[in-house]
């Protein structure tokens, strides 16, 4: 008999390294050199779908925390922790991927734009609620704070979009650039497809995970 779950996985771990190939192929052969910035602005293709999957895990976050207090099924919590672990990682990447495009295109690896300071803080946000979860005892009373932590972080998420039109910043406005071409615009689509693939993929697999972690804890508390 097929296992669905193991079957769903392997289909879409298939799809993402297929489309991942597709999409390192079509950003550094097919698709054009941009006039004004470069080759460095090839790391567009990978900054911009990064930047999309580090506000969305933080909404997961939150509405998994959010649906935990009310119903204290332990799914939403690992659901919220796994989601929290893989937004540490693409928000740090959010910032290094910024810091090298930044580099050639503004001459600093850093400036205090309000779009980097709105990631910065929520790649903070995301850094206390690990914390609080690692460091305080185990029990209702860490998930709760956790939960605080992650429904005040996302309310940064709407902000960090929203920072280029609200303040003067060096970034382009939130939407995707009008002077894309053709190539640019497909390339921009098919990168930004494989990354959610991949981090739906990743949380799959984190999510089922933490589940076994988490009856682990449950019996380790039942004996001691």
């Amino acid at each position: 008999m097929i296992n669905i779950k193991k079957f769903i996985s392997s289909t879409l771990f298939l799809i993402s390294s297929l489309i991942f190939l597709l999409n390192i192929y079509l950003i550094f052969i097919w698709v054009p050199t941009e006039l004004n910035q470069g080759i460095a602005q090839r790391i567009f293709y990978f900054h911009v779908p990064i930047g999309w999957l580090g506000m969305i895990s933080i909404v997961v976050v939150a509405i998994a925390s959010f649906t935990h207090l009310i119903t204290k099924n332990e799914k939403w919590d690992n659901l919220a922790y796994s989601s929290a672990e893989l937004g540490i990682i693409f928000a740090s990447l959010i910032l290094v991927t910024g810091s090298i495009w930044a580099k050639p295109i503004w001459g600093v690896w850093w400036t205090w734009d309000p779009k980097l300071t709105t990631t910065l803080i929520l790649w903070f946000f995301y850094l206390g609620y690990l914390m609080v979860r690692s460091y305080s005892p185990i029990g209702i009373q860490s998930k709760q704070y956790s939960s605080v932590i992650a429904l005040i972080g996302a309310i940064d998420a709407p902000i960090i979009y929203m920072a280029s039109v609200w303040w003067r910043s060096a970034h382009p406005n939130p939407n995707i650039p009008t002077d894309l071409d053709n190539k640019m615009l497909i390339t921009f689509l098919i990168s930004l497809i494989s990354f959610t693939i991949l981090y739906v993929y990743i949380l799959n697999k984190r999510y089922n995970l933490k589940k076994i972690e988490s009856k682990i804890d449950a019996i380790y508390r039942t004996i001691n």
